[in-house]
């Protein structure tokens, strides 16, 4: 009788075989998903900047008895002493010297009265998307 001990070399050479053609699957679905995921980042980045500015913006103006002490294009500074500027050399808008907003193209800060309501407009460019929304203070 025959002894069945271990795998012979034909045996050994089909388990590589397959073994490189899953490695090589893989291999493809990974560089899809990673080329994927760059686009991903790109469509995704401007919505989560915008909603950073936007949360820290509202909060701004949600304060009782909050004005407007100074309004150019490229900053706003409110009666608590806080103060939003937009820097376009680095894409940036700070509150005061932070940093909150990255990849902006281009912010425009316009303080209108009307009908005896203020109300702040911000333009926002982040490239490839455009975000205008008016705020009403309290």
């Amino acid at each position: 009788m025959k002894s069945e001990k271990g795998i012979t070399l034909i045996s050994l050479t089909v388990y590589i075989i397959a073994m490189l053609v899953v490695l090589g699957i893989l291999a493809v679905i990974s560089r899809y998903f990673y080329a994927n995921m760059s686009d991903v980042k790109e469509n995704v980045e401007p919505y989560t900047e915008y909603t950073a500015f936007n949360s820290y913006f509202t909060d701004e103006i949600n304060h009782e008895g909050i004005q407007v002490l100074e309004c150019e294009k490229d900053h706003i500074v409110f009666s608590n002493g806080v103060q939003y500027t937009f820097i376009e050399e680095n894409e940036g808008i700070y509150r005061d010297k932070v940093k909150i907003c990255r990849g902006v193209k281009k912010c425009e800060f316009i303080y209108e009265l009307k009908e005896g309501k203020s109300t702040i407009t911000v333009n926002l460019n982040f490239g490839k998307e455009n975000r205008n929304i008016t705020y009403t203070l309290k």
